[in-house]
Parts: structure tokens; sequence; C-alpha cells
């Protein structure tokens, strides 16, 4: 199947980079580079700087190798999840930078690209690695997986309220026959909940989520990256955030709360001790304006929080 690349749209694209306030000396890291869309406009903006991109998907990098490159050559991509951002940095003696930036989630062309397995709405393969290198994928998962964990993933990380019933048809469906493709998996779910449940929203929403989450590891891998990200952001720094889904936001939020907020058995110190301090403050959390979710509708649950390094 053949990928229109651009017809990917960056999400809050001028919020998140006016809120990043860049400058032409800024050392930047793109955490999720994609299709490059919030990268292009950072390069465009730090003449003297640099920018540090990574990502897992070489499709991607390839696509956006050639895009940066059009705009200046102060960059490098690294090809590795973003849980490793200061190992990979350190390994090029970088060891602070001023500008952090996460798109989460899945890009267009990754939804598009049915041969990809992230989509509801179109027969694949089950697949939906960020990194096809990796060995686990969507078919291990739905086939070799127990009911009982089955059912966790889909309740935890896909919020899905018939995660029992689906988990169940499908440990009794691969009895007869592995569940190999899209579809197909599509065609269990359906089967396991009430017709009132299809009519609301796709219901296969939720689990395709809790699945692509449990493959590509995302939600551990966010909350140790942003800690990381803290560590090595220099003084006045900043983070940009864009969520897309309520896991994703409570993790944030709880980073927040973690390494901005003062411990409450000290707010009642006269004096609270320097290493008990916050270390970042929220700035600002913004959604997308109704004109970008009409024109975007992917758009509809972001939101950006961007965070600075006090």
């Amino acid at each position: 199947m053949k990928v229109i690349f651009n017809m990917h749209v960056s999400v809050l694209l001028k919020e998140t980079i006016d809120s990043l306030l860049l400058n032409e000396d800024s050392i930047c890291v793109d955490c999720t580079l994609g299709y490059g869309g919030h990268s292009k406009e950072v390069l465009k903006r730090i003449k003297r700087g640099w920018l540090f991109a990574f990502d897992q998907d070489a499709e991607a990098i390839k696509y956006s190798q050639k895009e940066l490159e059009k705009i200046g050559n102060n960059f490098e991509i690294i090809k590795s999840n973003f849980i490793n951002i200061k190992e990979e940095l350190n390994k090029r003696d970088k060891y602070k930078v001023d500008r952090i930036l996460f798109d989460l989630g899945v890009s267009s062309p990754q939804l598009d690209n049915a041969d990809r397995g992230f989509s509801y709405h179109s027969d694949s393969n089950l697949d939906m690695r960020m990194d096809k290198d990796n060995e686990l994928n969507a078919e291990v998962v739905v086939n070799e997986y127990s009911q009982e964990k089955l059912t966790k993933i889909f309740y935890e990380y896909g919020e899905e309220k018939y995660s029992k019933s689906i988990s169940r048809s499908i440990c009794k469906y691969r009895k007869n026959k592995r569940i190999t493709n899209t579809l197909e998996l599509v065609d269990i779910i359906k089967s396991s909940v009430p017709t009132k449940y299809k009519l609301d929203k796709h219901p296969a929403r939720r689990v395709f989520q809790a699945i692509r989450i449990e493959v590509n590891n995302e939600l551990e891998c966010l909350e140790r990256a942003l800690e990381e990200s803290i560590n090595i952001l220099n003084s006045k720094g900043i983070i940009c955030i864009i969520t897309f889904h309520s896991l994703e936001e409570n993790i944030v939020k709880k980073i927040i709360k973690k390494y901005g907020e003062v411990d409450k058995i000290f707010k009642n110190l006269p004096e609270i001790p320097k290493e008990y301090l916050p270390i970042i403050k929220l700035v600002k959390k913004i959604k997308p304006s109704n004109n970008e979710i009409e024109i975007n509708n992917r758009s509809r649950s972001a939101k950006l929080f961007v965070i600075e390094k006090i």
C-alpha cells in the first residue's frame, strides 16, 4: 500500500514551536521525530544550534532525513527508543540540552499504512511495532498471552469495560485458528460487545490502543524518558509534551507532581531544604482549537503540556 507522507499533519504545531521559545543557539531534542513536522520547524529556528531527533521507525527516519537536509545539516537522527535519551546523548558527549519535545501517539502515515497493522479500519497482518526489529508484535500478544493477561492489558491500557468478554472470545477463537489479521481481530471484538456499544465509537479502538501500548512498552518508556529529560535539561530549559489519551496524560501529571510540587511533609516548615524544592513547573496546558480539530480530527484528544526547569 502506498503511503502519502505529505498528508501527515503535526498536531498543535504552532503552539508547540511558540512554547519552546527557541533561539539560534538552542540545543534541542525531538524525542518523536516521525515524519518531521515539528523537527523541520525547530531546525529553521536554530541556525547555530543543534537538533537530535529520535525515532525507531526506519521508514520515518528515511523520509525525515531528506526533509531535514533541505533545511540544514545541524542535526542528527538517532534510531532508538526515546527511553535511551540520556545514554545516546552521552555517547555524543552531550550532557545538557535546552529544549525537548515529545509528540506521542502514532503518526498518520503509520495509521494509514495498512501494512503496519495499527489501523482497525483496514486489513493487515497483526504487527503494531514502531521498531520492526523488535521481536514482540501484536500477533504474539493476541495468540500467546493468557486470557488473564489479555484482560489486564485491555482494561489497564485501553480502559476497555468489556475487556473480560473480549479476551474470552479471543482465547476461544484461537483454539481452532491462530489470529493473524487485523480485521479478523476486529470481528472477534465486535462479536464480544453489545450492539449499543458499537454505535458510539469503533468497538476495536480501545483494544488496538492497548495492544499497541503493550507491543511498544509505551507507558514505561514514557515515564522513564521524562525523568531522564528533566535530568539532562538546562536551567530555564523547556519540555513540550503532546499527549493523546488519558494514560499518557496521567504519566505527565505524575511527573509534574513528583518534580514540581513540594512534598506535603515539608509544607509547614519555615524553610524547605534545597534538595526538596521543586525543580520544574508547569507553564501551561494547551488544547487544539476548534478550527484545528475541524481540519485534523486526530487532534481532538490532544493536550500540550509545557514544562520549565527551574
